[in-house]
C-alpha cells in the first residue's frame, strides 16, 4: 500500500516540476507583473490585437524569460499565432495564414 503511494506522489512531483509546472510559474509570473504594471494585462493585449488578426481567440501562454505573450487565434480553419511584448503591447511577430 505505501509503494504506490509513494509512487504517485514521486510521479506528481515529477510532473510538477517539467514544463506544466513551469507554465504555472510563468502564469504566476504575468499576474504578478501585470498587477504591479510592469506588464499590460492579458484582456489588454487581447483586446488590441484580435481585430488585426481578424480570427477567433483561442488561447495564450506567457514566457517570463522574454515578457512575450504569444496569442492563438483561429482564421478560416488555420492557427494563426502572434507574439507581443508584454510590457508594450507590440506585435513582434505572426505566422500562419
Amino acid at each position: 500500500m505505501i509503494r504506490p503511494l509513494l509512487l504517485a506522489i514521486a510521479t506528481a512531483t515529477v510532473l510538477a516540476s517539467g514544463p506544466a509546472g513551469a507554465q504555472y510559474r510563468d502564469q504566476d509570473e504575468a499576474y504578478k507583473a501585470a498587477r504591479s504594471g510592469e506588464i499590460r494585462p492579458l484582456g489588454e493585449i487581447i483586446a488590441r490585437v484580435t481585430p488585426k488578426v481578424r480570427g477567433s481567440f483561442v488561447g495564450s501562454d506567457f514566457d517570463a524569460g522574454t515578457r512575450t505573450y504569444r496569442l492563438k487565434y483561429m482564421r478560416e480553419g488555420s492557427l494563426v499565432v502572434v507574439d507581443v511584448d508584454a510590457s508594450t503591447g507590440r506585435v513582434l511577430g505572426m505566422s500562419g495564414k
